[in-house]
């Protein structure tokens, strides 16, 4: 559950809607489900399992399947890009957390007859954005600094099903909506022309990458909180299934929600043509159709920004967890102060950002998910397939799956995952 709420986040309910969104709706969705299953899902598998042998952080788990002091000094490089990168993906992510927090108080404030301080929590401001930041770190620092058992499981186990159901109850409620069929025909209806416009196939990569928490780190760290009596096959294609699912699932809210705010009077094309996306999608065009609802949309409102806080946090605490394990493990620091250190660390880089929004945001997000993820993903793969020895990498498998030698899993996979994943990941990234 903690992995799964790790993988599920806001690049499933806001990234992977709003890139659907400027990418053809169905077309990008018919792509991203490609490059979910034949490239990340085999690259999820290596994180998952280089962890669980090694029960370290990135570094140190590289370095453990390393030969030789040249493949020695390449895992130094690869864990610390990806300590770097997370780190990085955080700083971002901080700031758009922010704004889910700050639009789940407002229709409170709202309810509260506190107009003047819910037109300031909707409003765009350095000082709203900064101070949701540093309340949005402290709550993920507060999580961190628990541990794994108390923080980030115990949370995890609560707050996935609540995301789950809240937004299962949203899509039911939207699609009952004047618009809503439109929406859903934009989104499922694809328009095959569009797929091979390589600018689709690297938004699907990276967003496939970016909602999976590959490359960094992540799923690496997680498998080593995994016991050897698991089956691991089965655990990582259960994280990437409901990963998938839900981003799925959350583009059947989001793109008929679009439709129903156009059908509200509410615009939600651009100039030239293509549909609203990125930040302005989730903090203009759906408020706005929160707002066109009357007293209903109040409460739909309540329940969607909760949805999205929710959905931040579940990620938030897995990518602190990944420069914190290397303090705590590397550097014999204590947990809680590491979590303190590096989570300040993170804010005052969020913060930077909030003071240059816009030379600074898009750059970080674009290098950050669609440069450094990907590239991450492709070493993991050659880390594990072309590094580490294939009769160790199978002595881990059958740990937790006896039978998984004679199974279909351990066939495909070892050659897919060393000629296959590779060179297709090469191939978008530098075509």
């Amino acid at each position: 559950m903690a992995a799964s709420g790790s993988a599920v986040g806001l690049g499933n309910i806001w990234g992977f809607p709003t890139n659907a969104a400027s990418n053809g709706g169905a077309a990008f969705l018919f792509t991203y489900l490609v490059m979910a299953f034949a490239l990340a899902y085999p690259a999820l598998m290596a994180e998952l399992i280089i962890g669980r042998h090694a029960k370290a952080n990135s570094i140190k788990a590289l370095q453990s399947i390393s030969r030789g002091p040249r493949t020695r000094v390449l895992a130094v490089f690869v864990g610390s890009l990806g300590i770097l990168t997370v780190s990085f993906i955080l700083s971002f992510y901080a700031i758009v957390s922010g704004w889910m927090m700050a639009y789940f108080l407002d229709p409170l404030a709202r309810l509260a007859g506190m107009t003047e301080a819910a037109g300031w929590l909707t409003a765009d401001s350095e000082l709203r954005n900064g101070i949701f930041v540093v309340l949005f770190m402290a709550l993920t620092i507060h999580i961190i600094r628990a541990g794994v058992k108390n923080g980030i499981e115990r949370w995890a186990s609560r707050l996935m099903p609540m995301l789950i159901l809240i937004l299962l109850l949203l899509i039911v409620y939207v699609l009952t909506l004047p618009g809503a069929m439109d929406g859903l025909r934009a989104y499922l209806v694809p328009d095959f022309s569009q797929v091979a416009n390589p600018r689709l196939l690297v938004d699907a990569m990276g967003q496939a990458f970016f909602s999976l928490s590959l490359g960094v780190g992540t799923m690496l760290i997680y498998g080593s909180y995994i016991s050897k009596g698991e089956n691991l096959p089965v655990t990582g294609s259960l994280v990437a299934l409901l990963d998938i699912g839900i981003a799925v699932i959350a583009g059947m809210l989001i793109l008929p929600a679009m439709y129903v705010a156009l059908a509200g009077g509410v615009q939600i094309f651009n100039p030239d043509g293509s549909l609203v996306a990125g930040p302005a999608l989730i903090v203009s065009v759906l408020p706005e159709m929160f707002s066109a609802m009357g007293a209903v949309g109040v409460f739909v409102s309540l329940a969607f920004f909760l949805l999205m806080t929710i959905a931040s946090l579940t990620s938030s605490i897995s990518m602190l967890e990944v420069p914190v394990a290397f303090a705590a493990e590397y550097r014999n620091m204590r947990r809680g102060r590491a979590a303190l250190l590096i989570g300040a660390v993170v804010t005052l880089v969020s913060l930077v950002i909030v003071l240059n929004f816009d030379p600074l945001f898009d750059l970080v997000v674009n290098y950050a998910t669609e440069v450094s993820q990907p590239l991450l993903g492709f070493f993991f793969c050659i880390f594990v397939a072309w590094i580490w020895r294939r009769d160790a990498v199978l002595r881990e498998i059958v740990q937790g799956s006896p039978e998984a030698e004679s199974g279909m899993f351990w066939k495909v996979w070892p050659v897919y995952v060393k000629f296959v994943c590779p060179a297709a990941i090469l191939l978008v990234y530098l075509g």
